[in-house]
């Protein structure tokens, strides 16, 4: 019995270790350091830092930390700054974000982006398209502004984007020199449609094409509930940054609505086009999602 209890409570203990931390480390750039048990080190992507840590930021370094309790924090000035410094100057948050910091977190493992380099080698026996959408083929949005994108081996632009509706009926052509697209599902071409059909062809050789992939708006009662978790997650995500972005993307990509993820991860790389963590993080979404 009392051999029971002891395996019981070192096994608490342990659980209780494991979850003492203060920050988790989303992206990091630069020869950052981490001094933790008195010596210092680098400082990694998805370590925790624990109260009595401190944390060493190098010349145009970067560092994006998430509290244990969801809340987001950047630091962009070189220095050092004790962990219990940091927990200061962040609110206790919601928790809301946790488990997309967790998720995150998960993805960026590398068991994880081994598993996803080795599933690339898969062999597609479908019908072959020249030209790959960078979306799944019916896909929901939140948003009303889908960022669409596309890769062919080997074919020169221009391109052609058509646009139609479930009928086949063309409601829109656009001609475009880049492999990428900004459609406004609020245009008055298409706001009465629930749904319209994307396909993507090369202006030179028109066999050369996609396949149709369908964008979708949601219901209203869907509509409705990602609107509650996005107010939620809005409290704490106030402002405009790459770590927030990062955030957001880790939210819709679990909602799957992979159309507002995309928008999410393009605004965080465009807002730190410098942090590489950020372009790997858009990347390793790609290749899990069988969009790459």
């Amino acid at each position: 019995m009392k051999k029971t209890i002891t395996f019981i409570l070192t096994i608490l203990a342990s659980v209780a270790l494991a979850q003492d931390y203060a920050f988790k480390v989303l992206a990091s750039k630069g020869n950052n350091e981490i001094k933790a048990n008195g010596a210092w080190m680098p400082l990694k992507t998805g370590a925790s830092l624990r109260t009595g840590d401190e944390l060493k930021l190098a010349s145009n370094g970067y560092i994006g930390l998430v509290h244990k309790k969801g809340q987001p924090l950047e630091i962009k000035t070189p220095g050092s700054y004790p962990v219990v410094q940091l927990e200061s100057q962040v609110n206790s948050g919601t928790g809301i974000l946790s488990k997309y910091a967790d998720f995150i977190l998960s993805n960026a493992t590398p068991e994880a982006k081994k598993n996803r380099l080795s599933a690339t080698g898969a062999v597609d026996r479908g019908e072959y398209h020249a030209i790959k959408i960078a979306l799944p083929e019916h896909a929901g949005i939140y948003h009303n502004v889908a960022s669409v994108g596309w890769s062919g081996d080997n074919i020169k632009s221009p391109f052609i984007v058509t646009v139609l509706n479930m009928f086949d009926e063309e409601l829109a052509l656009y001609e475009t020199e880049q492999t990428s697209i900004q459609l406004d599902l609020n245009d008055a071409k298409f706001a009465k449609e629930n749904a319209v059909l994307i396909e993507v062809k090369s202006k030179g050789d028109q066999n050369q094409k996609s396949k149709r992939h369908m964008i979708k708006k949601l219901a209203a009662a869907d509509q409705a509930g990602i609107q509650k978790s996005l107010t939620e997650i809005n409290l704490v995500v106030q402002d405009e940054t790459a770590l927030n972005s990062l955030i957001l993307a880790s939210f819709y990509e679990q909602n799957k609505l992979y159309i507002d993820a995309i928008g999410a991860y393009e605004d965080a790389i465009r807002l730190a086009p410098d942090v590489s963590a950020y372009q790997e993080s858009y990347t390793d979404f790609l290749m899990r999602n069988g969009l790459r």
